[in-house]
């Protein structure tokens, strides 16, 4: 779980008994019962990807149940429209390795890291998405939520599909110099 440069980090700040007690109690091979309750009523979370000097982090966000655990170890989602540059999902293309990070911001936060290997699963899916994102998790862990604000609860993005899959049109899709380059199958082309 940790290479030489975490190491170095660790030893220089006296945590390396702690990171190591963190991996050996608190880092799972499995998804357990409160993980996939967590992650499948999750309204978001964000994803991390690096392919050489490319790297992206990115916000991905759903109705509850937008991510499925699939399998003890697998997760998937559907891909849902975008702005066509593809940072992240073009990254695992070259690069499979993927961070997942779920966050609730409540009374009571969560935090939970999935780390894996990511795959792209041509569609369309049942909804009409392009593809499939799929995530074999190989690390597992919760983190501790203590610097998570507690945020009021407010209505959901009007962006997030329904389950046709259509959803409303963002703003910046009609821009004059952006309008043209929208790619031909865009449900907002119109």
């Amino acid at each position: 779980m940790f290479h030489d440069g975490h190491r170095e980090l660790q030893d220089r700040f006296d945590g390396r008994r702690m990171a190591d007690a963190l991996e050996k109690h608190r880092r799972f091979s499995e998804f357990r019962e409160q993980d996939v309750n967590f992650i499948e009523n999750a309204e978001f979370f964000f994803i991390a990807t690096a392919h050489g000097q490319s790297v992206d982090c990115s916000f991905r966000g759903g109705a509850p149940g937008f991510v499925r655990v699939t399998g003890p170890t697998q997760l998937e989602w559907a891909d849902f429209d975008g702005n066509s540059m593809y940072r992240s999902l073009g990254n695992v293309l070259k690069s499979p390795r993927i961070g997942l990070l779920f966050i609730e911001f409540s009374a009571q936060p969560k935090r939970l890291r999935v780390n894996g290997n990511c795959t792209l699963v041509d569609g369309p899916t049942k909804e009409g998405h392009k593809m499939t994102v799929r995530v074999d998790a190989d690390e597992i862990f919760p983190n501790c939520p203590r610097y998570i604000p507690d945020l009021n609860k407010a209505a959901a993005s009007s962006f997030i599909p329904d389950e046709t899959g259509a959803s409303a049109k963002p703003e910046w899709k009609n821009a004059e110099d952006l309008r043209d380059a929208l790619p031909a199958k865009d449900p907002h082309r119109q």
